[in-house]
Parts: C-alpha cells; structure tokens; sequence
C-alpha cells in the first residue's frame, strides 16, 4: 500500500477528529440491510443505527422463519421488514450492508452492485477469489465502494501500530506473530461445518487482514490445518507468511479456553517492537531504540481512547460516499487479504 494510503487510513481513524465532525452539514445516506445470519449482524447493525451520518431506510431477511424469528429479537426492535427488490428499489436508496451466512454474501453483493450501491459486505468474502474479483471490477467500473467486515480495520490500537510502521519507528520488520483464537459452543462450532477453511476462514482472516496493511500481499503462504476432534473440520490452525525479509506466523483455534483474552498482534522490527494484547481494550506496549514522536525510548505502555467495534468504521465509509476523503481500503488489498485468506485455510484459489 502506498504511503498516501497509510496517512489518509491515519486521518480517517483518528477519534478525535471523527467526535468533531457535524452530520448535520449533510443529508444522510439512505442505507439497508440484507441478512441477519452472520455473527456480525447484529454488531453491525446497532452501530450503523447510531451513526447519524445514514438514514435506515429497511432490513431483508431472505428465510422466513429466521425473520419471524429475528422480528421479536430487541436487537432488530422497529425496523421495516421488506423483499430484497422493495430495498434496492427504495426512493435514494445508496448503500446496502450484507450480513448473511458467507455462502450467500456474494449473491447479493453482486446484485448491490450491479444496482449502482455502495456496499458493506462482510467477511470473509466467500469462498471464490476470480467471483470477488469480478464483483471489485464492477465496483470499480461503476464507481462505487466496498467497506469490508474485518473489525480491527478502524480500531485505535491497530492505527498506532500502522503508524509505528509507516513511519519507520520499528526499523526493518522481520517478524509478526498473531493469534485469533476462541471457544466456541457446539452449537456455533456445527454451524461453521460447511466451511472448508475451517477456524483460520471464520477467525483468522481478521488478523491476516492486518498482516497484510503491515507487510503487504506475502510471496508465500504455508497451512498446517488440524482437527481437534478428528471430524474433519479444523478448528486448530497455522499459517505461515513468507516476506523476502520477514515471516508472519497467524494461529486461530476454536477450543481455547477463554482465547479472546489472548488475542495478539505482535510485530517486530529491528528497531522496535509493537504489542497490542486483548485487541478490543486497546493497549499498546511499545518498545523503541530510540525516541519517536512522543513516545520515549524503552518499552512503555499506552493506553488508547476505547472505540466500540464499527463504529469509527461506518462514519468513515460516510465521509468517502460523500467524496470528503478517499476510503483507506483499496480493492489491491482487499483482493491480497482475501487471496491470503484462503491460502491460509487451505482452500484453493478458485
């Protein structure tokens, strides 16, 4: 990614400039939702609901019984129900956020697309990396956005480390390690059984996203897939990434005991090292060989500003529909993470 890329990423996320800006200047953006099966439905949908910036015109819940269902859930209280074609022919309608299961989410992104909408489309973004292709080159051909789902895109200790990198506080980096692991119920485990990526498809590809602002689209990507319980889903994970002059290690289980807790991302270069540890209190211990910008030499703690999931996501994908920056995300990257995403998984590229 450019460096251009990485100063307007750093400005677009910065809390304190997004507490600043007035949405009363603009008329929000006409926005609606399609599915309620993914794990970030909901998530998602309570933060796009508190940002002033859009204007929730309705929600598409394709299965019936899911969405008699989802209408007496408090978290979907007072939305208008509709079809898919009442939605995308909405009066001013702009932008359509889709949380289905993943089997689902490039049906309907295709359709979104070809419609003339931005889309939010969450992760990971299916299963076949020429069909994502095909729907960015259509984006791009209509000119219009794609803000994908990974969740620490936005999240301020991950933009200290960016800023570490790109500024060159950390020296040459030659290693990053990361871990995004859980325990998930039975329940949760059985539904993720048709995936054939397994724990590092479903939980990984948040991490490998960031891997790849650090280090860019790796020369090489090595899976160690296995099955805990030997029933062919593998929900124990390595991959390793292979750089000229770096390797980055990613795991991702489903049966560790409360492995959100610790969850990592460390990256080390030969002049500093960056360390974010329970990556949703956002704590950073830095450790410099000399002093940075503020920060002094030696390993130090910083605490950062608490930003809930989404929502710095969502008001910055605001400000780029209305042309008032460039959205940090390009499709060269989001087609890296996604190519990389399956590598690690051990799915082909097809």
């Amino acid at each position: 990614m450019t460096r251009r890329t990485f100063q307007s990423l750093a400005l677009a996320a910065s809390a304190s400039a997004l507490a600043q800006e007035s949405s009363a200047k603009a008329k929000p953006i006409r926005i609606g939702q399609i599915g309620t099966r993914h794990a970030h439905a909901s998530g998602q949908l309570a933060a796009l609901r508190k940002c002033p910036d859009f204007e929730f015109v309705g929600i598409v819940e394709p299965d019936e019984a899911r969405r008699l269902a989802m209408q007496k859930s408090p978290d979907y209280a007072g939305l208008y129900w509709m079809t898919e074609e009442e939605l995308l022919n909405a009066p001013g309608l702009q932008a359509v956020a889709v949380e289905t299961d993943v089997s689902h989410l490039l049906d309907h992104a295709e359709r979104i697309v070809n419609a003339g909408l931005h889309l939010h489309l969450d992760k990971p973004a299916g299963e076949s990396l020429p069909r994502l292709k095909r729907l960015y080159d259509t984006a791009l051909q209509k000119q219009r956005l794609i803000k994908m789902g990974y969740v620490y895109r936005f999240n301020p200790a991950f933009q200290l480390c960016y800023e570490a990198v790109e500024k060159g506080w950390l020296g040459e980096v030659f290693s990053l390690h990361t871990e995004m692991s859980k325990r998930a119920s039975a329940a949760e485990r059985s539904s993720l059984l048709p995936y054939r990526g397994g724990s590092m498809f479903e939980l990984g590809c948040h991490i490998i996203d960031a891997a790849v602002r650090v280090l860019g689209r790796p020369a090489k990507v090595a899976s160690f897939p296995r099955s805990f319980p030997k029933d062919g889903f593998n929900d124990n994970m390595l991959a390793v990434l292979e750089y000229p002059n770096a390797t980055v290690t990613v795991r991702s289980a489903l049966m560790e005991v409360d492995g959100g807790a610790r969850r990592q991302f460390v990256v080390c270069g030969n002049q500093g090292t960056c360390e974010i540890r329970k990556m949703d209190g956002p704590t950073v211990t830095l450790a410099l060989d000399r002093p940075r910008g503020t920060y002094h030499q030696g390993t130090q703690e910083v605490k950062l500003p608490p930003a809930p999931r989404y929502e710095l996501d969502w008001q910055t994908f605001a400000k780029s529909i209305r042309g008032e920056m460039e959205w940090p995300y390009n499709p060269e990257h989001d087609l890296a993470v996604h190519e990389t995403v399956l590598l690690a998984s051990g799915m082909p590229i097809v």
